[in-house]
This record gives structure tokens, sequence and C-alpha cells, in this order.
């Protein structure tokens, strides 16, 4: 397994549970590809450098996780159809095992 950055964020105005929603989905995707969610660290409320959707400021979060390549690729379609997630970018970590 490789390690994996995953930085994505919402749209501030978003509900605490949809937001709890979206987490638990990218829990089960990785866990379901024998992943494993190494930590999640919530940023919070940042002014976006522009404005994406009308969206000026947006909720940040970062996990650290380990997966298979392929299941990162299942993770990003994932994210891609979520309707709260307003974009995402998942890195490879080359500096952890």
């Amino acid at each position: 397994m490789k390690a994996y950055e995953l930085l994505f964020f919402v749209a501030p105005s978003i509900d605490e549970e949809s937001r709890a929603a979206v987490m638990k989905r990218i829990e089960t995707t990785i866990a379901e590809g024998e992943g494993t969610v190494d930590n999640v660290d919530n940023w919070g409320k940042r002014k976006l450098a522009y404005e994406i959707n009308g969206l000026t400021d947006g909720d940040y979060t970062l996990i650290d996780f380990h997966a298979d390549p392929t299941n990162v690729a299942e993770l990003d379609r994932v994210l891609r159809i979520n309707d709260a997630v307003v974009r995402h970018m998942i890195v490879k970590r080359t500096d952890r095992d």
C-alpha cells in the first residue's frame, strides 16, 4: 500500500449532517479497498484564491491514508459524483511508506 493525501472542500453553508455523510463515504470507500485512514485534519473555513461556483470560502479537510493505487481511482470517482464536494485533490506522499 502507498501513502496518499486527500484535500477537499465543501461549501461552508452545508449542514453538519451532510458533511459527516461525505466523511463517512470517503472512509467507507477507503476501507472497502482494504486501505487505512491515518489522520483526519479539519482545517475549517478558509478563503478561496478565486471564486468557484459563486463561493468565496470553503470548509477544508485533509485526510492522510494508505491504499492501493487502483482503489485511489475509485475514491476519485466517488468524490467527482458527490455533489457536496466542490473540489478535491489526491496526492501520493513520497515522504512516507
